[in-house]
Protein backbone atom coordinates (compact mmCIF):
# COMPACT_ATOMS: atom_id res chain seq x y z
CA UNK A 1 0.00 0.00 0.00
CA UNK A 2 1.42 3.58 -0.72
CA UNK A 3 1.81 5.86 1.95
CA UNK A 4 0.18 9.10 1.20
CA UNK A 5 1.11 12.17 3.88
CA UNK A 6 -0.27 15.67 2.65
CA UNK A 7 2.75 18.26 3.03
CA UNK A 8 -0.49 20.51 4.57
CA UNK A 9 -1.34 17.88 7.09
CA UNK A 10 -0.99 19.58 10.82
CA UNK A 11 0.15 16.79 12.46
CA UNK A 12 2.87 15.95 9.81
CA UNK A 13 4.17 19.83 10.35
CA UNK A 14 3.91 19.02 14.00
CA UNK A 15 6.81 16.98 13.91
CA UNK A 16 9.67 17.84 14.94
CA UNK A 17 12.27 18.77 11.53
CA UNK A 18 14.69 15.69 12.13
CA UNK A 19 11.58 13.11 12.16
CA UNK A 20 9.52 15.01 9.18
CA UNK A 21 13.41 14.58 7.49
CA UNK A 22 13.71 10.84 7.85
CA UNK A 23 9.84 10.20 6.63
CA UNK A 24 10.28 12.44 3.70
CA UNK A 25 13.11 9.64 2.69
CA UNK A 26 11.49 6.54 3.96
CA UNK A 27 7.83 7.30 2.82
CA UNK A 28 6.79 7.44 -0.87
CA UNK A 29 5.11 11.23 -1.23
CA UNK A 30 2.33 11.31 -3.45
CA UNK A 31 -1.04 13.08 -4.19
CA UNK A 32 -4.31 11.66 -3.51
CA UNK A 33 -5.64 14.03 -6.38
CA UNK A 34 -3.50 15.41 -9.20
CA UNK A 35 -4.98 18.55 -8.86
CA UNK A 36 -3.94 19.03 -5.31
CA UNK A 37 -1.45 22.06 -5.72
CA UNK A 38 0.40 21.60 -2.41
CA UNK A 39 1.13 17.33 -2.38
CA UNK A 40 4.24 15.86 -2.50
CA UNK A 41 5.23 14.63 -6.44
CA UNK A 42 6.94 11.11 -6.97
CA UNK A 43 10.69 11.42 -7.92
CA UNK A 44 10.79 12.33 -11.84
CA UNK A 45 13.41 9.25 -12.15
CA UNK A 46 11.01 6.52 -14.51
CA UNK A 47 10.25 3.48 -12.15
CA UNK A 48 10.95 -0.06 -13.89
CA UNK A 49 7.30 -2.18 -13.88
CA UNK A 50 8.34 -5.35 -14.08
CA UNK A 51 9.84 -7.31 -10.96
CA UNK A 52 12.58 -5.82 -9.78
CA UNK A 53 16.30 -6.73 -9.79
CA UNK A 54 18.97 -5.98 -7.20
CA UNK A 55 22.20 -4.39 -8.45
CA UNK A 56 25.32 -3.58 -6.98
CA UNK A 57 25.87 0.45 -7.43
CA UNK A 58 27.38 1.01 -10.55
CA UNK A 59 26.05 -2.66 -11.98
CA UNK A 60 26.20 -2.76 -15.46
CA UNK A 61 22.93 -2.63 -16.79
CA UNK A 62 20.80 -5.68 -18.14
CA UNK A 63 21.55 -4.10 -21.84
CA UNK A 64 25.33 -4.56 -21.98
CA UNK A 65 24.88 -7.99 -20.60
CA UNK A 66 25.57 -11.10 -22.57
CA UNK A 67 22.48 -12.76 -23.61
CA UNK A 68 22.29 -16.40 -22.82
CA UNK A 69 22.37 -18.78 -24.91
CA UNK A 70 19.18 -20.52 -26.60
CA UNK A 71 18.17 -23.91 -25.23
CA UNK A 72 19.67 -27.10 -25.96
CA UNK A 73 18.45 -29.09 -28.85
CA UNK A 74 20.72 -31.96 -28.78
CA UNK A 75 23.41 -33.27 -25.13
CA UNK A 76 25.59 -36.24 -25.27
CA UNK A 77 26.91 -37.43 -21.91
CA UNK A 78 29.85 -39.00 -21.40
CA UNK A 79 27.86 -41.44 -24.25
CA UNK A 80 29.87 -44.98 -25.71
CA UNK A 81 28.52 -47.29 -28.20
CA UNK A 82 30.04 -50.10 -28.85
CA UNK A 83 28.62 -52.89 -31.25
CA UNK A 84 28.27 -56.68 -30.44
CA UNK A 85 31.46 -57.71 -31.94
CA UNK A 86 33.16 -55.60 -29.94
CA UNK A 87 34.18 -52.82 -32.03
CA UNK A 88 33.85 -49.34 -29.77
CA UNK A 89 32.25 -46.71 -32.17
CA UNK A 90 32.04 -43.69 -29.75
CA UNK A 91 33.70 -43.80 -26.47
CA UNK A 92 32.91 -41.33 -23.68
CA UNK A 93 31.53 -38.44 -25.91
CA UNK A 94 30.36 -35.23 -24.80
CA UNK A 95 28.83 -32.75 -26.91
CA UNK A 96 25.93 -29.93 -26.96
CA UNK A 97 24.03 -28.11 -29.24
CA UNK A 98 22.24 -25.64 -28.80
CA UNK A 99 19.20 -24.78 -30.77
CA UNK A 100 19.74 -22.58 -34.32
CA UNK A 101 23.40 -23.86 -34.42
CA UNK A 102 24.81 -25.27 -37.39
CA UNK A 103 27.90 -27.97 -36.80
CA UNK A 104 30.19 -29.81 -38.94
CA UNK A 105 31.11 -32.97 -37.95
CA UNK A 106 34.41 -34.79 -39.80
CA UNK A 107 36.45 -37.84 -39.62
CA UNK A 108 37.01 -40.35 -41.91
CA UNK A 109 35.28 -43.58 -43.29
CA UNK A 110 34.12 -45.77 -40.26
CA UNK A 111 35.20 -42.80 -37.48
CA UNK A 112 31.97 -42.92 -35.65
CA UNK A 113 29.58 -40.25 -37.54
CA UNK A 114 27.01 -41.90 -38.60
CA UNK A 115 26.66 -43.79 -35.58
CA UNK A 116 26.34 -40.14 -33.92
CA UNK A 117 23.81 -39.32 -36.16
CA UNK A 118 22.06 -43.12 -36.04
CA UNK A 119 22.05 -42.82 -31.77
CA UNK A 120 19.95 -38.73 -32.56
CA UNK A 121 17.21 -40.03 -34.44
CA UNK A 122 16.96 -43.23 -32.38
CA UNK A 123 18.10 -46.20 -34.35
CA UNK A 124 20.94 -47.28 -32.37
CA UNK A 125 21.08 -47.36 -28.69
CA UNK A 126 24.24 -45.74 -26.76
CA UNK A 127 25.95 -48.58 -24.59
CA UNK A 128 27.00 -46.35 -21.68
CA UNK A 129 25.81 -42.05 -21.38
CA UNK A 130 22.37 -40.45 -22.43
CA UNK A 131 21.46 -38.79 -25.40
CA UNK A 132 19.01 -36.08 -25.55
CA UNK A 133 17.12 -34.79 -27.83
CA UNK A 134 14.81 -31.23 -27.81
CA UNK A 135 14.35 -32.11 -24.32
CA UNK A 136 14.05 -36.00 -24.28
CA UNK A 137 16.33 -38.13 -23.03
CA UNK A 138 16.03 -41.07 -26.34
CA UNK A 139 17.42 -44.12 -23.67
CA UNK A 140 13.40 -44.17 -22.35
CA UNK A 141 11.41 -43.49 -25.39
CA UNK A 142 10.28 -46.38 -27.27
CA UNK A 143 7.50 -47.58 -29.64
CA UNK A 144 5.08 -44.73 -30.16
CA UNK A 145 7.02 -42.47 -28.00
CA UNK A 146 10.16 -42.44 -30.30
CA UNK A 147 7.82 -42.72 -33.30
CA UNK A 148 6.44 -39.23 -32.10
CA UNK A 149 9.82 -37.87 -31.34
CA UNK A 150 10.91 -38.43 -34.53
CA UNK A 151 8.65 -36.51 -36.06
CA UNK A 152 10.52 -33.38 -34.71
CA UNK A 153 13.54 -34.98 -36.76
CA UNK A 154 14.20 -34.51 -40.52
CA UNK A 155 16.75 -36.66 -41.75
CA UNK A 156 19.16 -36.82 -44.97
CA UNK A 157 20.79 -39.90 -46.08
CA UNK A 158 23.39 -39.72 -48.48
CA UNK A 159 22.16 -42.16 -50.72
CA UNK A 160 18.59 -40.11 -51.25
CA UNK A 161 16.25 -43.19 -50.23
CA UNK A 162 13.28 -41.65 -52.63
CA UNK A 163 10.40 -43.98 -54.12
CA UNK A 164 11.06 -44.70 -57.10
CA UNK A 165 7.98 -45.03 -58.81
CA UNK A 166 6.75 -42.00 -57.02
CA UNK A 167 7.23 -38.47 -58.64
CA UNK A 168 8.63 -35.76 -56.85
CA UNK A 169 5.76 -34.12 -55.49
CA UNK A 170 4.48 -37.32 -54.21
CA UNK A 171 8.01 -38.24 -52.60
CA UNK A 172 8.07 -35.15 -50.59
CA UNK A 173 4.37 -35.80 -49.46
CA UNK A 174 4.68 -38.98 -48.71
CA UNK A 175 5.89 -38.18 -45.25
CA UNK A 176 3.07 -35.90 -44.03
CA UNK A 177 0.31 -38.18 -45.81
CA UNK A 178 1.97 -40.74 -43.18
CA UNK A 179 1.56 -38.14 -40.50
CA UNK A 180 -2.10 -38.09 -41.17
CA UNK A 181 -2.13 -34.46 -42.83
CA UNK A 182 -4.84 -33.31 -44.74
CA UNK A 183 -4.86 -32.79 -48.20
CA UNK A 184 -5.58 -29.21 -48.18
CA UNK A 185 -2.45 -28.88 -45.49
CA UNK A 186 -0.09 -31.08 -47.44
CA UNK A 187 -0.91 -28.76 -50.63
CA UNK A 188 -0.08 -26.09 -48.48
CA UNK A 189 3.11 -26.93 -46.86
CA UNK A 190 4.38 -28.77 -50.38
CA UNK A 191 4.98 -25.92 -53.18
CA UNK A 192 6.81 -23.68 -51.16
CA UNK A 193 9.07 -26.57 -50.22
CA UNK A 194 9.52 -27.50 -53.68
CA UNK A 195 10.34 -23.73 -54.26
CA UNK A 196 13.16 -23.23 -51.88
CA UNK A 197 15.19 -26.21 -53.04
CA UNK A 198 14.61 -24.97 -56.38
CA UNK A 199 12.50 -27.70 -57.68
CA UNK A 200 9.07 -26.58 -58.57
CA UNK A 201 9.43 -26.90 -62.06
CA UNK A 202 10.43 -30.73 -61.12
CA UNK A 203 7.41 -31.81 -59.51
CA UNK A 204 5.71 -34.21 -61.54
CA UNK A 205 8.94 -35.74 -62.54
CA UNK A 206 10.78 -39.37 -61.42
CA UNK A 207 13.66 -39.72 -59.33
CA UNK A 208 15.23 -41.53 -62.39
CA UNK A 209 14.73 -38.54 -64.23
CA UNK A 210 16.93 -36.27 -61.92
CA UNK A 211 20.27 -35.51 -61.72
CA UNK A 212 22.23 -36.41 -58.30
CA UNK A 213 21.95 -33.20 -56.77
CA UNK A 214 18.54 -32.86 -57.50
CA UNK A 215 17.97 -36.20 -55.73
CA UNK A 216 19.04 -34.85 -52.72
CA UNK A 217 17.11 -31.55 -53.20
CA UNK A 218 14.37 -33.71 -53.34
CA UNK A 219 15.44 -36.11 -50.34
CA UNK A 220 15.94 -32.14 -48.04
CA UNK A 221 12.74 -30.93 -48.94
CA UNK A 222 11.58 -34.41 -47.87
CA UNK A 223 13.52 -33.80 -44.34
CA UNK A 224 11.85 -30.06 -43.88
CA UNK A 225 8.52 -30.50 -45.38
CA UNK A 226 7.01 -31.30 -41.50
CA UNK A 227 8.92 -28.42 -40.31
CA UNK A 228 11.01 -30.06 -38.11
CA UNK A 229 12.98 -28.01 -35.46
CA UNK A 230 16.61 -30.64 -36.07
CA UNK A 231 17.72 -31.61 -39.32
CA UNK A 232 20.28 -34.08 -39.58
CA UNK A 233 22.25 -34.73 -43.04
CA UNK A 234 24.48 -37.88 -43.18
CA UNK A 235 27.65 -37.35 -45.73
CA UNK A 236 24.66 -35.64 -48.02
CA UNK A 237 26.97 -34.62 -50.65
CA UNK A 238 29.25 -37.41 -50.71
CA UNK A 239 27.55 -38.27 -53.99
CA UNK A 240 27.98 -34.75 -55.64
CA UNK A 241 30.29 -32.81 -57.68
CA UNK A 242 31.85 -29.77 -56.02
CA UNK A 243 28.91 -27.55 -57.86
CA UNK A 244 26.17 -29.74 -56.46
CA UNK A 245 28.01 -30.22 -53.20
CA UNK A 246 27.92 -26.09 -52.64
CA UNK A 247 24.25 -25.94 -53.90
CA UNK A 248 23.16 -28.33 -50.94
CA UNK A 249 25.33 -26.77 -48.08
CA UNK A 250 23.92 -23.47 -49.37
CA UNK A 251 19.88 -24.94 -48.60
CA UNK A 252 20.82 -26.25 -45.51
CA UNK A 253 22.33 -22.82 -44.45
CA UNK A 254 19.12 -21.15 -45.49
CA UNK A 255 17.62 -23.62 -43.47
CA UNK A 256 19.14 -22.71 -40.64
CA UNK A 257 18.40 -19.05 -40.92
CA UNK A 258 15.17 -19.61 -40.52
CA UNK A 259 15.95 -21.41 -36.93
CA UNK A 260 16.18 -24.76 -37.95
CA UNK A 261 19.34 -26.67 -36.13
CA UNK A 262 21.30 -28.78 -38.62
CA UNK A 263 24.08 -31.21 -38.10
CA UNK A 264 26.02 -32.43 -40.77
CA UNK A 265 28.19 -35.19 -41.19
CA UNK A 266 30.72 -35.28 -44.01
CA UNK A 267 34.37 -35.96 -45.16
CA UNK A 268 34.30 -33.20 -47.42
CA UNK A 269 37.01 -30.36 -46.15
CA UNK A 270 37.02 -27.95 -48.70
CA UNK A 271 33.02 -27.67 -47.82
CA UNK A 272 34.02 -27.23 -43.98
CA UNK A 273 36.55 -24.71 -44.96
CA UNK A 274 34.49 -22.79 -46.90
CA UNK A 275 31.93 -22.78 -44.33
CA UNK A 276 32.32 -20.64 -41.14
CA UNK A 277 30.65 -22.68 -38.85
CA UNK A 278 31.63 -24.94 -35.77
CA UNK A 279 33.71 -28.09 -36.76
CA UNK A 280 33.98 -31.81 -34.47
CA UNK A 281 35.94 -34.18 -35.44
CA UNK A 282 35.42 -37.93 -34.80
CA UNK A 283 38.33 -39.81 -35.40
CA UNK A 284 38.79 -43.68 -33.42
CA UNK A 285 35.87 -43.17 -31.51
CA UNK A 286 36.64 -40.12 -30.09
CA UNK A 287 35.00 -36.52 -30.23
CA UNK A 288 36.89 -33.26 -30.05
CA UNK A 289 36.55 -29.75 -31.63
CA UNK A 290 38.01 -28.04 -34.50
CA UNK A 291 36.69 -25.08 -34.42
CA UNK A 292 33.69 -23.41 -32.10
Amino acid sequence: MTSVVPHSDSRYQRLPEDVRSLLSDRLQMVSTSTDSPTAFHPPTTPRATGPRVATAPHSPQPSDRSSPRPELSVALHNVSKTYRNGSRALINVNLQIHKGDFLFITGPSGSGKSTLLKLLYGQERPTEGIVTVEGSALNRLKGNQLAMMRRRIGIVFQDYKLIPRRTVAENVAFVLWAQGYTRKEIHRRLWPTLKMVGLQDKAQCFPNELSGGEQQRVSIARAVVGTPPLLLADEPTGNLDSENALQVIKILKKLNSIGITVIVTTHNEHLVRVSNHPVVQIRNGYLRHLRR
